[in-house]
């Protein structure tokens, strides 16, 4: 190391610590701020006044003054929760994400405490609801999610009611998955399908932004979801048992409980970024703690605190956590190859789910010269089709579904092997498939992928005039 390179070290790094607040001096400019950590060697990261974080090249720095040192802040203890005997209770199952997450704006960095003390400091309304149990599962980003998952979730439901039904005053009344939102429907549509019966309401629940920032959802969302499941009577609602709870609206009106297998997420960054698809939701939780079953009855009083009399539940905890691993998905696209197709015959998956065109068709045929591969494309499936793989084909459309009986080209899809999923949504597809593949045989798996199990296929869809419109 040069003399020069010695001196920028301690220039830039030894009399400063993260949390420290500096004032920089560079060729052009000075900046002040909060010290804070930095993914990259060269780049000094300063927090400003405003929330807003800039990167600094070191090369460019002239000094760094301490203006203040960080100060050691004792984090308060958080007192024990006394359960209230007059409230039920919520057991939230977390996996990570945002819900529970809230920003160090000294340092930058996320923390996450998942202790029902802390979430209930964290959304205080949640008190005056239920009284809170809480468990990490386990940390995942939820595009890390893999079909394990989902079983290693269902076990935790599991345990979490047998250990309720050993109690002699078991009063939990639902339970809530804090989950990454990315996939989170994802999960809920295969959790349906896991979960043949419940006891009491599991409600998946999901923050677009981090629980600290003012525009946050993280509260709304999970008081939605204690509200629902505390002021509705789980056996009188069409309601498989596993629902979805998320902002129905951009500002902080309502949340909607929405069907595990019929939602979609439509948006990257909107707080109202999940719609129920070709079909509706079930309820709408306003701020107030009201609760709007969407058949237009009206289950709670005005009272936002008292808790509608539950009738006790009548079926026991069924799962089937079982997954099969070899299911894959593959959406048409154009400029296709037939190795697109080949890999799963040749890599032994067990079911494909076609995200097809339109009413759900891929390349295939040859009209004119530009596209004489696409005459390679039938062998390749049928080639899938032989190999033992169960093919389905859904649509990419989010809205409509499958019917191959229109062209020619869906025609000689059938005939191939490949199996109409109607209007089930791609992922919902992949999700059920691999649950069937894990229970059943194939010959019992073909047949259950065309039925409707859990409200994930309709017979007949319904004309909507907006159909982007909450109803």
């Amino acid at each position: 190391m040069t003399n020069k390179e010695t001196k920028d070290k301690d220039k830039f790094n030894n009399d400063n610590e993260i949390g420290d607040k500096i004032k920089v001096t560079t060729i052009d400019q000075e900046i002040s701020g909060t010290l804070i950590p930095s993914s990259k060697k060269e780049i000094t990261i300063v927090k400003l006044e405003n929330g807003y974080n800039v990167g600094i090249k070191k090369k460019e720095i002239k000094e760094i003054k301490v203006i203040e040192r960080k100060k050691e802040i004792q984090a308060p203890k958080n007192k024990p929760l006394l359960p209230d005997k007059s409230l039920p209770t919520i057991k939230i199952l977390h996996t990570g994400g945002t819900i529970a997450s809230k920003v160090d704006y000294r340092t930058g960095g996320v923390t996450a405490d998942f202790s029902p003390e802390e979430l209930v400091n964290l959304f205080p309304e949640l008190k005056q609801i239920a009284n809170i149990e809480s468990e990490l599962i386990s940390q995942m980003w939820s595009d890390d999610l893999r079909f394990a998952h989902f079983s290693l979730i269902a076990e935790k439901i599991k345990e979490s009611i047998e250990k309720e039904e050993v109690k002699k005053d078991n009063n939990t009344t639902g339970i809530i998955i804090g989950i990454g939102t990315d996939n989170l429907a994802v999960a809920a549509a295969a959790l349906s399908f896991i979960v043949e019966k419940t006891p009491i309401p599991i409600i998946f629940v999901g923050a677009q932004r981090s629980s600290d920032r003012g525009s946050s959802d993280a509260a709304v969302n999970l008081i939605a979801a204690a509200n629902f499941i505390t002021k509705t009577d789980f056996n009188k609602v069409n309601f498989n048992g596993v629902g979805i709870c998320m902002h129905g609206s951009s500002s902080d009106k309502f949340c909607s409980i929405l069907p595990a297998n019929k939602t979609y997420k439509f948006h990257s960054s909107r707080r109202d970024a999940f719609k129920a698809v070709n079909s509706e939701a079930i309820a709408r939780v306003g701020f107030d703690g009201k609760v709007v079953i969407l058949d237009n009855e009206k289950i709670d009083s005005d009272n936002n605190n008292k808790q509608t009399k539950k009738s006790k539940p009548h079926s026991k905890l069924v799962i089937r956590p079982k997954m099969e691993e070899k299911v894959g998905l593959l959406k048409i696209h154009v400029n296709m190859f037939p190795e697109q197709f080949s890999f799963f015959a040749d890599n032994k998956f067990k079911g494909l789910i076609i995200e097809g065109t339109g009413l759900g068709h891929t390349p295939g045929q040859a009209p004119n010269e530009l596209c004489e591969i696409h005459e390679k494309m039938y062998p390749a499936i049928k080639k899938i089709i032989d190999s033992g793989c169960v093919v389905v084909m859904t649509t990419q459309c989010i809205f409509g579904g499958v019917n191959m009986n229109v062209y020619d080209k869906g025609r000689d899809l059938l005939e191939l092997g490949v199996i109409s999923g109607k209007d089930m949504l791609a992922n919902t597809a992949l999700v059920k498939l691999s649950w069937l593949l894990a229970n059943h045989n194939k010959d019992e798996a073909i047949k259950l992928i065309r039925e409707n199990l859990r409200g994930e296929i309709n017979e007949k869809i319904s004309y909507q005039e907006d159909f982007l419109d909450e109803k």
